[in-house]
């Protein structure tokens, strides 16, 4: 392939994951971060495998080490920003700081 067609391949799919994204409800936001941090998983685990059994040279083993940094940065972020979302959800016990600063006043 071209380099001509490799950028059209790329600006396709950037435009075309922008859309995608850019319709997704509110409500489906929290699964889909569930399945995109499955698929970073994969990819890291496969990362793993791939520094333990066929990188020779020193520029094959930095790129995988760059990857794998990269995806692990972004399973434990998604995964953040996942629970920070579900908690979103719970309900929050009442307070008791609006009682105890009515009483001494």
């Amino acid at each position: 392939m071209t380099l001509l067609s490799n950028l059209a391949i790329l600006v396709l799919a950037g435009y075309i994951g922008f859309s995608v994204i850019s319709k997704v409800p509110n409500t489906l936001h929290t699964p889909l971060m569930s399945g995109t941090n499955a698929i970073h998983g994969i990819v890291l685990l496969a990362g793993l495998v791939l520094l333990g059994r066929s990188a020779s040279g020193v520029f094959e083993r930095t790129l995988l080490v760059i990857a794998i940094a990269f995806g692990a940065i972004n399973v434990v972020g998604g995964f953040l920003v996942t629970d920070r979302m579900l908690g979103m959800f719970k309900k929050k016990p009442a307070s008791e700081s609006g009682r105890t600063a009515a009483v001494h006043e």
